[in-house]
């Protein structure tokens, strides 16, 4: 439906509004204490009413802002409404840009590297930090051949409402309307996207660990850029969703920089979660890998984007047909603050995530922690600390769904607090490519086919 030449309002609701939590409806005060029934829980029928009520508040917001009326343009198009059956294939966690960065009639190219293929798909475009409307044009997506250069026959423009003008209020995240286009599993993607107006401030994910180019005008349809600065930071779109009768559902990788790659080499593919979806694909599982990791991220308080228990919502529990998390290295910097926090109060903010995952029916599959001896931050006593996450993730009564043990897969036998030399990135801290690869070989795929 279009809106007349007045502008008139449409009937019906055509964005989705991921509101910015301040806090999480089971944030830091709900579920402190653990549940006989679950551990992590509600503690008691004050606590499970008062999380109850945040879920109700929740969907009564959900509810009505389905049954909004959006605003647009004239001639210009709307977003299509999410259905319940596209999955997941590639997504970033979103923050605000604070440098004060805006984009004027510029092009971004952005290449995203897919992990599972299908049969249709459309992409999601977040203006959730925006101060004010993005305007959106003329978007394309296509194969990447190398560089910022794209198969030409493979170009397609997307559109919205069936226009290729778009107006995303801020706050609001838009869905392109499907394309039927078959993509493998593993392609790497040019999503290019025209800005003609002054954006304002921008939702960014700062290391995206893949090439996004940046030309003055509207270059959307250009085989190749042929004057473009670079970047590594991925600005407003924020998910790829596909769509085909064989796909198993999602795997939302949630951690800090080893999750996001900080130490990995760019443009390969080499992060531990991307090697996964090689995995996963090389044995015939269509399944998606999300990799939703934040360098600098915690577990427990706001620092590097918001904290693991506040971004859960819209980084796991939102994500299309998410079946799985697998939850990584934030609690490492967490100890490594001053001061830092106990084992146990990880531990209690570990529980209370397990609890929010198994109440929307995800599987939980817990992390143990890496070592760090070696790193500025590292302390005997915070070695101490760490040991207690990885001994409760190893025990029976954790909740953990299943385990990846990225600890015995990295560190040293002899010196089990530190890096095994051969995956040490060189800070003691991260692993480099070859860490990367004996994490992901180190996960059990029959957490994720249904054979445990």
């Amino acid at each position: 439906m279009r809106a007349s030449n007045r502008g008139k309002v449409l009937p019906r609701w055509l964005f989705r509004l991921s509101l910015r939590p301040e806090r999480s409806a089971f944030g830091r005060d709900a579920g402190t204490a653990m549940s006989d029934r679950h551990p992590g829980g509600p503690s008691n029928d004050r606590d499970g009413a008062k999380a109850r009520n945040g879920i109700c508040r929740r969907a009564a917001l959900v509810a009505g802002v389905f049954l909004a009326l959006a605003v647009v343009v004239p001639g210009e198009g709307v977003a299509s409404a999410r259905e319940p059956n596209w999955t997941g294939t590639w997504a970033v966690a979103v923050s605000r840009d604070n440098t004060g960065k805006t984009f004027t009639d510029q092009t971004l190219r952005q290449i995203v590297r897919i992990s599972v293929g299908g049969k249709r798909v459309r992409l999601r475009i977040s203006n959730l930090f925006g101060t004010q409307p993005l305007r959106v044009e003329d978007v394309h997506l296509a194969m990447r051949r190398s560089g910022s250069s794209i198969v030409a026959s493979s170009d397609r423009q997307l559109l919205f409402g069936g226009s290729s003008k778009l107006v995303i209020p801020a706050g609001a995240t838009a869905f392109s309307d499907p394309l039927a286009l078959d993509l493998p599993a593993l392609s790497e993607l040019a999503v290019s996207i025209y800005l003609p107006g002054s954006t304002g401030p921008v939702n960014f994910h700062g290391a995206g660990h893949e090439a996004t180019y940046i030309q003055a005008g509207d270059a959307s349809g250009a085989l190749q850029m042929e004057h473009a600065d670079s970047t590594r930071s991925v600005y407003f779109l924020d998910g790829v969703e596909l769509e085909a009768a064989s796909l198993r559902g999602t795997i939302v990788a949630l951690g800090a920089s080893i999750t996001e790659g900080y130490s990995a080499a760019d443009d390969t593919g080499h992060r531990w979660p991307d090697q996964l979806a090689h995995r996963l694909a090389s044995h015939g599982l269509p399944i998606g890998v999300l990799n939703l990791g934040v360098s600098g991220n915690k577990l427990l308080v706001n620092g590097s984007g918001e904290s693991a228990e506040n971004r859960f919502e819209r980084d796991v529990l939102q994500q299309p047909n998410v079946r799985w998390v697998v939850f990584s290295d934030d609690p490492i910097n967490d100890l490594g603050s001053r001061p830092s926090p106990s084992g146990e109060a990880l531990i209690a903010a570990l529980k209370r995530l397990i609890w929010r995952a198994h109440e929307a029916k995800i599987r939980f599959v817990c992390s143990t922690l890496t070592p760090f001896e070696g790193a500025r931050s590292w302390t005997p006593a915070e070695e101490q600390e760490r040991q207690k996450v990885n001994d409760f993730i190893r025990g029976a009564g954790s909740g953990c769904d299943g385990i990846v043990d990225q600890d015995a897969a990295t560190h040293d036998p002899v010196h089990p607090s530190q890096f095994l030399a051969p995956y040490d990135h060189g800070d003691h801290l991260h692993p480099n490519d070859a860490g990367h690869k004996a994490i992901a070989d180190s996960i059990d795929l029959r957490l994720f086919s249904g054979e445990q």
